[in-house]
């Protein structure tokens, strides 16, 4: 008997993420740390991975990801946790240099051969960004969980952070958004063959394209769309940059099967208490429809890259997108002057 991975966990992906709020309550508790002049990234702005100076030329950059299973195919799902693990090294400019794997598996009801699809997903997908999985760790678990800790090098001069948005720049978006409302209807009813080809599609894709535009001058602000979807991310955006943002609602590309099952009612609880730590800081459109709302906040596994970048290299930067293979990347609005609000323009 095929066992549905994703019976086995109580939330899957990026969804089982801790709520905005919950997390801030958690840190703030935290006591203060001394100050090293070497870390340029640290915790500060909830960035996506740490940054460490080696010297003038070299960086390190760490990172860990990891969640329980968003689909049921288990390459699948470590394909897609290690293409979301990677992506935090791309989201500060950086490339990865190597990998560890984090695994807890549930021994008495998945086979070995299972998880091993599910390592070798992993490693199928880190071998796509060049790099290896050259350990790790692993335990016993009660749900499935997989990851991986990432190593990477960026120059310190390339760094890219989720603070330093200008005022004017304007946003472009790399993938579409609806991967939660379709993990949430996969584990409900199942998906059509075409709707999770779309879904894989996406959150395969690695967000490589970060590497090259550390290397610009005129992208401000980096940072991925994942667990507090696109206006909880864009809302940390605006926080550290000391910024509000405009979002032009028809711009914003959404995953064509997403919106269906939004429409009939599929929303997951963490995109719930995205909108519940977020909302009040968002203004949007008088009658906006429920469904297209809860796409906003939709929390994204291995979603896009959203990039704060100078006007004048904005229809470069998503040329560049688009010829990298992300069809869906689209320019969705611009960061103007305010104190953390995003406003939603119908």
């Amino acid at each position: 008997m095929t066992i549905r991975l994703t019976t086995l966990a109580h939330g899957g992906g990026c969804g089982c993420k801790v709520s905005p709020a919950l997390l801030d309550e958690i840190l703030s508790g935290l006591p203060a740390h001394f100050r090293d002049p070497a870390m340029l990234v640290g915790i500060e702005t909830k960035d996506d991975a740490i940054v460490y100076r080696i010297d003038d030329e070299h960086a390190l950059v760490a990172t860990t990801d990891f969640f329980m299973p968003v689909v049921d195919d288990a390459y699948d799902f470590g394909a897609i946790a290690a293409c979301n693990a990677l992506s935090d090294i791309y989201a500060v400019g950086g490339k990865p240099l190597f990998a560890l794997a984090l695994a807890g598996m549930p021994i008495g009801v998945l086979g070995v051969d299972t998880i091993r699809s599910i390592m070798a997903g992993g490693a199928d997908m880190a071998a796509q960004a060049g790099i290896l999985i050259g350990g790790g760790h692993s335990i016993d678990a009660p749900e499935p969980i997989y990851g991986l800790a990432v190593i990477g090098m960026v120059h310190p001069d390339r760094v890219k952070r989720n603070c330093t948005a200008r005022a004017g720049d304007v946003l472009v978006l790399g993938k579409a958004l609806g991967v939660g409302v379709l993990s949430h209807a996969l584990k409900a009813e199942g998906l059509s063959d075409a709707d999770y080809a779309e879904l894989r599609a996406t959150t395969t894709k690695l967000n490589s394209i970060g590497a090259d535009l550390g290397a610009i001058e005129a992208v401000h602000a980096l940072t991925d769309v994942t667990g507090f979807g696109l206006l909880g991310h864009l809302r940390e955006v605006c926080e550290g940059s000391h910024l509000g943002a405009r979002v032009r609602l028809a711009d914003v590309p959404l995953l064509g099967a997403a919106v269906a099952y939004a429409q009939a009612g599929h929303n997951t609880g963490a995109g719930t208490r995205n909108r519940g730590a977020h909302e009040a800081h968002v203004t949007l459109p008088e009658g906006l429809p429920d469904w297209h709302r809860n796409l906003l906040f939709d929390p994204q596994t291995s979603g896009g890259l959203l990039v704060s970048v100078a006007p004048e290299a904005a229809v470069e930067v998503l040329a560049m997108f688009h010829a990298q293979g992300y069809e869906r990347a689209a320019i969705i609005g611009q960061m103007v002057e305010g104190t953390g609000q995003v406003t939603v323009e119908g």
